[in-house]
């Protein structure tokens, strides 16, 4: 696809907001090869399809045959981002980053081209600077401005600290910016002041400023709350095949086009054709099948994504969903619900003693992970439980 306006229909199928897009443009007409960046703190190692949308994008910028940038920040790990947090975030050691960093850099080909990828340290540059020059940096913002920071001003109104060092935050970010010469910053849109920050000082610095895109947090499994592992609506990347294909299969029929615009690497033409299709009468299970086929051939191979919908009763262990899976449908008022109470209502326990008992033991799996007595299910999906060894069922929560 080399066509200006349908590169840039493809960028932003999913986008949140571009910032400016008619310099996006202008730089795709010029017809060179573009630096995007996108930097990951390396503070998680444990990740889920929510922290894939920024690579899936960058992942078009390659297919579209521009250079992508993805930036460690084993430096400003050390420093903490303060972003969406109402107290000061501990900084990370430099072995807990170097860790982390590590499995980073195994997901991140799963989804990028290596040809079109820089793996790069922002503290090849940061741990540079001088004390000179960290002032220079420092003088290129005020405290006012600092305070224009939702997160920020919320602290500094209920009289909660903000530590000086996390000022420095922002004008880290974008000084990478500087010394990566990028011409589009890619983040979440939690991020823009950071990333509008690297376009004041890259025009500090003598260069064009970079162009901001913000990509929207992916909604979990329910719909509604971000994907998180903490609210058990996620999808990890090293979720077995047939725990993947069962939760991408689960999911309600309108969160499809969601994860359609923010993780397939389709055409638009593809997907259009598909919507076509559902309104032609096509199953909209068969729909998320084909989307849960190319997830799981993206992180465990195209074999694993063929077969992930095979399997027998005894592989349930294993994460496979089985053929004859049966379905109950229990109804629950508000937004969530207790697994003892889904156990016990479902039949998968005789009664509240027992269900108790399982989960005390270990013994209940929901969705291939083993669940705690308090564990709450999100209502308004369905899920496949595994209670003891023998007793199974997709539970419709409603």
């Amino acid at each position: 696809m080399t066509d200006v306006a349908d590169a840039l229909a493809l960028l932003k199928r999913g986008t949140h907001e571009i910032l400016l897009e008619d310099e996006l443009v202008k730089k795709l007409e010029s017809g060179r090869k573009l630096r995007i960046k996108a930097g990951f703190d390396p503070t998680a190692p444990d990740l889920h399809l929510g922290h894939s949308v920024l690579l899936t994008k960058m992942r078009q910028f390659q297919e579209l045959g521009h250079q992508v940038v993805f930036l460690i920040g084993d430096f400003t790990g050390r420093i903490g981002d303060p972003t969406g947090k109402n107290v000061t975030r501990k900084p990370l050691t430099e072995e807990e980053v170097k860790a982390n960093a590590e499995t980073y850099k195994e997901q991140v080909f799963k989804v990028l081209d290596p040809a079109l990828t820089e793996v790069r340290f922002n503290a090849e540059w940061m741990s540079q600077l001088s004390a000179a020059d960290m002032i220079e940096l420092a003088a290129q913002s005020t405290v006012a401005r600092m305070l224009e920071r939702d997160d920020f001003e919320k602290r500094y109104t209920a009289n909660q600290s903000i530590s000086i060092h996390e000022f420095l935050y922002p004008l880290v970010q974008g000084y990478d910016s500087v010394a990566l010469e990028a011409d589009v910053e890619l983040g979440g849109t939690d991020q823009k002041f950071n990333l509008l920050m690297g376009r004041e000082l890259q025009k500090h610095f003598g260069q064009a400023p970079q162009v901001v895109m913000t990509m929207p947090l992916l909604e979990g499994l329910d719909g509604v709350q971000k994907m998180s592992k903490s609210l058990g609506n996620y999808v990890g990347v090293d979720d077995t095949p047939g725990v993947m294909f069962n939760k991408l299969v689960s999911m309600p029929d309108s969160l499809m086009w969601r994860y359609f615009e923010l993780l397939s690497l389709k055409s638009n033409e593809d997907i259009d054709a598909i919507r076509q299709s559902i309104e032609s009468g096509a199953n909209p299970r068969d729909i998320k099948m084909e989307l849960a086929r190319e997830l799981i051939g993206r992180y465990h191979g195209d074999e694993a994504a063929a077969n992930a919908h095979k399997s027998a009763g005894n592989q349930l262990a294993e994460g496979e969903l089985p053929e004859d899976l049966p379905e109950v449908e229990v109804i629950f008022e508000g937004e969530q619900a207790p697994i003892a109470a889904v156990l016990n209502r479902s039949g998968l326990a005789n009664n509240s003693a027992q269900a108790k008992d399982m989960l005390g033991n270990g013994r209940v799996k929901v969705d291939g992970h083993v669940v705690a007595r308090d564990h709450m299910l999100a209502t308004g999906r369905s899920y496949v439980i595994q209670a003891g060894k023998k007793r199974y069922a997709r539970v419709i929560l409603g």
